[in-house]
């Protein structure tokens, strides 16, 4: 049987739930281009075993992407991904991420911890973000 395509982790510090945690992760993986129609999933059982989770979280996560027609269960089989959120802005994914692990670099460079970083970055995009509503 082929191997499952994405690796799920929690980060306690994200201010969201195990579940809400994997249906993101699969969510920014199907918009990413990294999971593709076809692919499977890793089984309820792995996943749980994995990240220390009750198997229901995971498989409430699972139902949450099968209710948004972004995965099917095939019982006995696995879940598979029925369709991608990745567009035609994929192509500029490669170029913005190459600036991006400049920039990572950077940060790391001036002394910036993962925490500092991801801190920076999210205060930033906020604040973007609302530049561009006013």
């Amino acid at each position: 049987m082929e191997e499952p395509v994405i690796e799920f982790h929690l980060n306690s510090q994200s201010g969201l739930s195990p579940y809400q945690q994997v249906v993101q992760q699969v969510r920014h993986a199907l918009r990413l281009g990294l999971l593709k129609e076809g692919d499977r999933l890793p089984t309820v059982k792995d996943v749980a075993g994995r990240l220390a989770i009750n198997p229901n979280t995971v498989l409430k996560a699972y139902r949450e992407l099968e209710h948004d027609g972004l995965v099917a269960a095939r019982p006995g089989v696995g879940t598979f991904v029925t369709r991608t959120l990745a567009d035609a802005t994929l192509a500029a994914h490669g170029p913005l991420r190459k600036d991006l692990r400049r920039w990572l670099t950077k940060a790391r460079l001036a002394g910036l911890d993962e925490e500092s970083i991801e801190a920076l970055f999210m205060n930033t995009f906020r604040n973007a973000a609302g530049e561009d509503v006013a």
